[in-house]
């Protein structure tokens, strides 16, 4: 009787254990379940070069934020451009094709800022801290609001070569008229406007109207037709 007892007392104190464990599992298949359902996409990350997390033959995909730093290693080959700026080989071609049609239809835009160094970029940021300040910011809200506008060094597409600034010539086009161009036109020749409106929060970085990044032509498309910024593109694939 007292082995009978035994059991049943053995028995009774291991239910709880199997119903927490029953209990966890739920849970699991639950937030797996609901995370399907929401469309969210864990994001793949790389630590040790930094960067979203491409394949090579990708390359124009590579995701730069202030969450994402660029790749440590990141090797570029440049052209440098009639006045001086510096982009990436690989989409020379296709944004001379976007110069020279916009300059078919009466508009004329330039390059005003191609590939930056990281000592390029620091010095963008210290003088809008420096303009910030001149206005009566203190120093922590100066950083705060230039980190708004002009990224931290590692933190800027320019260091990949693939990202310009474009305005307009200064005397054939106004700059209104070539942002409206490129609003309509630059997916085609597989650039994006990187930082459109309402979607600060995603990339980090305030709308800009001047700063157009490659990523090709299927990607631009896809991006353009459905309004999405980079980010949302990559983490829906």
């Amino acid at each position: 009787m007292a082995m009978k007892n035994t059991k049943q007392k053995r028995a009774k104190q291991s239910r709880p254990i199997a119903v927490i464990m029953l209990l966890v599992c739920a849970l699991a298949c639950l937030l797996a379940s609901s995370n399907t359902f929401l469309g969210i996409k864990q994001k793949n990350y790389e630590p040790s070069s930094g960067g979203y997390c491409n394949s090579g033959s990708e390359w124009q995909l590579v995701l730069v934020n202030k969450w994402n730093p660029a790749p440590a290693n990141y090797q570029v080959e440049f052209v440098e451009l009639s006045n001086g700026q510096l982009v990436d080989k690989r989409i020379y071609p296709a944004l001379q094709d976007m110069f020279d049609s916009a300059r078919q239809n009466g508009t004329y835009p330039i390059v005003v800022s191609g590939y930056r160094t990281k000592a390029d970029q620091k010095a963008l940021l210290d003088k809008k801290i420096s303009q910030y300040m001149a206005s009566g910011y203190t120093k922590k809200d100066a950083e705060a609001a230039a980190k708004e506008w002009v990224a931290k060094p590692g933190e800027s597409e320019h260091q990949l070569g693939i990202a310009v600034d474009i305005n307009s010539d200064g005397n054939r086009s106004t700059g209104e008229e070539v942002y409206q161009w490129l609003e309509e036109n630059a997916w085609k020749f597989g650039f994006i406007r990187r930082y459109p409106p309402g979607k600060s929060s995603l990339t980090g970085v305030n709308s800009e109207r001047w700063h157009y990044r490659y990523v090709g032509e299927e990607a631009a498309l896809a991006i353009y037709g459905n309004q999405l910024c980079l980010e949302e593109y990559l983490d829906a694939r």
